[in-house]
């Protein structure tokens, strides 16, 4: 997935009301920038960290700037939530994800549940419907001279638990369903549901998991042009 051109190098001044970000830019200027994240970003929000932006065009909007990436750990972090979602397609796209090849169909955001919306929806006449819901992942608490443990959630996420019961769902109607997780960071070689963070999450997964539904894991490769998926990471289901 390509980022948007250009990106704008500056200096994180402080993030506050979860979408929000003051930022010094290099030319001296300070703005204030959409941070899309709804999460804690836990160790991704010290004042001073070196941040990119991008800008849009688009006349209605309040803030043209958004928050892209962070240095963080002495390399890339992509904190904005909605380019998972590109990722996966693009690498599903390109018969990148073994798992997910051989539908011949591909739609996103189609309503599911009482109120949701899946992220990808793969069908086929032959094969059937692979129901997708892909979370962003970007929590490292370990410490950074050990190998990489990547956390998800960040903090509580009600939302989260209720899409793993829509997916438990479909896979009663005879479908597959799949959740994966995509790393939006390079140092890490493990991956972890952080039950002390959101103890139902954890739950609600574990029984997801006992019904069949299927957990993927992937870190990204970052630059300042191009996000994409790189490689499977474990995942400890305990």
């Amino acid at each position: 997935m390509q980022l948007p051109k250009p990106l704008y190098c500056g200096t994180l001044i402080k993030r506050y009301k979860r979408f929000l970000a003051d930022i010094r830019l290099e030319s001296g200027e300070e703005i204030t920038a959409h941070c899309p994240n709804p999460g804690r970003m836990t160790g991704l929000s010290d004042p001073g960290s070196r941040v990119w932006l991008s800008y849009s065009l688009n006349a209605s909007r309040k803030l043209p700037f958004t928050l892209e990436l962070i240095e963080a750990g002495g390399g890339l972090v992509g904190v904005n939530t909605h380019h998972p979602n590109k990722i996966v397609r693009e690498a599903i796209e390109e018969q990148k994800i073994t798992a997910l090849n051989g539908y011949s169909s591909l739609r996103t955001e189609v309503k599911y549940g009482e109120k949701s919306r899946i992220d990808i929806l793969l069908e086929d006449t032959n094969i059937g419907r692979c129901w997708i819901e892909i979370k962003n992942v970007h929590l490292r608490r370990d410490h950074l001279r050990s190998k990489g443990l990547a956390e998800f959630p960040d903090s509580v996420t009600a939302r989260g638990s209720r899409h793993i019961n829509d997916l438990v769902d479909q896979l009663k109607m005879g479908d597959r369903s799949i959740l994966v997780f995509v790393i939006q960071r390079m140092d890490c070689i493990d991956f972890k549901i952080a039950k002390d963070i959101d103890p139902l999450y954890y739950q609600t997964l574990q029984r997801g998991i006992e019904a069949g539904l299927e957990v993927l894991c992937f870190d990204t490769d970052i630059s300042l042009s191009s996000i994409s998926l790189r490689d499977p990471v474990p995942f400890s289901a305990h």
